[in-house]
């Protein structure tokens, strides 16, 4: 069982267990998915970063002593993650790092689709040289607007600008992406690669439970 920590605050199960129904369909093992109190916008800044941080190691460590093999923290800040490790005694991944990694790994120059002004830590440390574009749509700063109806047609504007400027290799620097289902969509229109960060974290899920 992979226990997916959602960072955004939903009451809707089909937004909550998205993420969860991605990585099963794809990697074909099981997975519980939960989410954190009274963050309805999820975590687009340093403050709401802070917030979440002792939530999610709260819900890290319920997840852990129910069963959980592997948890993943589903937002590409991997926000809470050194502080989590240090609790639970299962294997932790982050979405933003697995995404990176992964990206990196094709070797190309690599574009951030994001929601912020600045890239994720972690992904412009583990990107390096590779990271040649990033860009947040105008209007998308947080989740919930990353799932309004302006949010779809506002991302695939930003991919088509890093595609036109030379762009092979997009990375989504924020799980909402995910949520939406928007990486086929970019390979179906524009036949690039796509680094989406729920298959990234999935992928890593699906190896530590299948080798451990």
């Amino acid at each position: 069982m992979i226990g997916i920590i959602r960072v955004i605050t939903t009451d809707d199960a089909d937004i909550l267990n998205e993420h969860g129904k991605l990585i099963e369909s794809k990697y074909g093992v099981q997975t519980v998915s939960a989410c954190i109190p009274d963050q309805p916008y999820g975590i687009c800044d340093e403050v709401t970063e802070r917030q979440a941080v002792p939530k999610i190691v709260a819900l890290g460590q319920r997840l852990a002593a129910s069963g959980c093999r592997v948890l993943v923290i589903s937002c590409a800040d991997d926000p809470g993650i050194d502080a989590l490790r240090q609790q639970v005694r299962v294997p932790v991944i982050g979405a933003g790092s697995a995404a990176a990694l992964l990206a990196k790994g094709y070797g190309e120059p690599v574009g951030l689709l994001d929601i912020a002004a600045e890239p994720p830590r972690v992904m412009k440390r583990i990107l390096g040289r590779q990271l040649a574009w990033h860009i947040s749509p105008p209007g998308v700063t947080n989740s919930a607007e990353v799932m309004a109806p302006h949010g779809r047609e506002a991302a695939l504007n930003a991919v088509r600008t890093m595609v036109e400027n030379g762009a092979k290799t997009i990375a989504f620097a924020c799980t909402g992406y995910s949520t939406i289902g928007l990486a086929p969509i970019i390979r179906r229109e524009f036949g690039v690669t796509v680094i989406d960060p729920v298959e990234a974290e999935g992928l890593l899920a699906w190896y530590i439970v299948k080798n451990s």
